[in-house]
């Protein structure tokens, strides 16, 4: 049987933010089911999906600065 979490559960697992599970999703990275207005998503999924680099905004560069 598989077993169908969501958004914010998927999130949880991964180590992101909801927003960023939303963009997996809408760029087609991770398969979910659209149920109304919440995404359900197979948690045998969530081990295709892979997470680069540290979370947020890189830092800015100081070229440029005098």
């Amino acid at each position: 049987m598989n077993n169908l979490i969501g958004t914010k559960e998927a999130a949880e697992k991964l180590g992101v933010s909801l927003r960023r599970v939303q963009q997996l999703i809408e760029s087609g990275t991770l398969p979910a089911q659209r149920i109304g207005r919440d995404y359900l998503i197979q948690e045998k999924d969530l081990s295709n999906v892979t997470i680069h680099g540290k979370p947020g905004r890189p830092p800015k560069s100081n070229k440029g600065i005098y």
